[in-house]
């Protein structure tokens, strides 16, 4: 086997895989190495197994990183549309599914398998089951160390993502190579998470585990207007999962279960017009049928009529604005992306080069650059490995 590449990339996923094809097209010799089995096993699990693979209206404002304009640049020279076209090449069915995310009408093995026909294009070398057990520069060359042999690059790109979803093999590898070569790192933190409860707050709303409503859930800084899941710990399902980006341990998160509606206002009504009728049979027109029953199981009154405004007003707070301080969160092993990274000022944003070390680039989840839900991490990976590849 050759040792000697223009590109070395460690991790066969979204962003690396990308980068490979793309540096391929310009005539470099590009080995792509992973310690996983199996490639992109993160494309595999997406969506559902059907790969949410990008978001129409992706752009700068669906990330979070502590340089908020860092993403500007690659998201602009690689948009959602150059990835569609790239899916249409090959003839892969896709839907938008809500909010402008797009999902494979089939699996999510469509996605690898176009990537991985692109590598092979351009004849990008890729080594599985392989590990790295160290990064050394040695003048203008970089040496990789693996447990067969001594590889050796004029550049190398660290793509191998965060610690989210250890069980597949992602790890804190990317750091400690960061850190290696004197880079910062801000803090990783799991990020699109389920949130859990404190045992006194868990245990009553276990009853509610399975049950899905439709809510807006916000703190002091954004709100998201999507579903969220009751489950055995706490809180999970697309609205919770986006708010996780942006909670704070020891701080609350205020959820609307009827975002649309006016509960207070229509109780009042309802009381003139059907006074007869329960608060659970009222609230379940609002609310799903248990969600209504666990809401109103502390109220003595049988009727609407029997309650006074006191009373309607705190079964109103109770669904317009439940105010909930989460115990933490489910971390990585559930989380879907790690917050935090390599620290953006230490990379240019036009070609992901580490400033203070030529030759070496970091892309995708490993950056300190975490999308929304919904497509958004994705883009991110296919706009970082496309800069990168074209300019490295």
């Amino acid at each position: 086997m050759s040792s000697h590449f223009d590109i070395i990339i460690i991790g066969a996923g979204a962003a690396g895989l990308m980068c490979g094809a793309t540096a391929g097209e310009r005539g470099k010799s590009v080995l792509i190495i992973d310690h996983a089995n199996k490639p992109a096993e993160k494309i595999r699990i997406s969506g559902g197994g059907r790969c949410n693979f990008t978001n129409i209206y992706c752009n700068p404002k669906n990330f979070i990183s502590e340089n908020e304009h860092f993403a500007k640049s690659a998201l602009s020279r690689y948009s959602p549309e150059d990835f569609i076209q790239l899916v249409k090449k090959y003839n892969i069915d896709f839907h938008e599914k809500t909010k402008g995310q797009l999902f494979c009408d089939g699996r999510s093995q469509q996605i690898i398998d176009m990537l991985i026909n692109e590598c092979d294009n351009y004849n990008n070398e890729i080594r599985l089951s392989t590990e790295v057990n160290g990064i050394e520069k040695f003048n203008n060359c970089y040496a990789i160390t693996t447990p067969n042999q001594t590889l050796t690059a004029d550049k190398v790109v660290i793509a191998c993502g965060g610690p989210s979803i250890p069980k597949m093999g992602a790890s804190s590898f990317g750091y400690k190579i960061a850190k290696s070569f004197g880079l910062n790192i801000i803090n990783p933190e799991p990020a699109l998470v389920p949130l859990t409860f404190t045992d006194s707050l868990k245990e009553p709303l276990k009853t509610l585990a399975g049950v899905s409503a439709g809510s807006r859930v916000e703190n002091e800084s954004i709100s998201f207007d999507e579903a969220l899941l009751f489950t055995h710990r706490g809180l999970s399902g697309p609205a919770i999962l986006q708010i996780s980006s942006y909670w704070t341990a020891g701080s609350h998160i205020n959820i609307n279960l009827a975002p649309e509606t006016d509960i207070l206002k229509e109780l009042k009504l309802a009381r003139e017009t059907s006074p007869r009728q329960s608060p659970k049979v009222w609230l379940s027109q609002y609310l799903p049928s248990r969600l209504a029953e666990y809401i109103t199981s502390y109220i003595k009154q049988i009727r609407l009529a029997d309650m006074n405004d006191k009373a309607l007003i705190n079964l109103a707070l109770m669904v317009n604005k439940w105010h909930v301080k989460p115990a933490g969160t489910e971390g990585f092993r559930t989380a879907e992306v790690t917050k935090g990274g390599v620290d953006t000022k230490e990379l240019s944003s036009k070609t992901m080069e580490a400033k203070n070390v030529p030759g070496l680039y970091f892309i995708g989840e490993v950056v300190d650059v975490t999308g929304h839900l919904g497509g958004h991490n994705f883009q991110w990976a296919w706009a970082s490995g496309y800069v990168c590849g074209k300019e490295i």
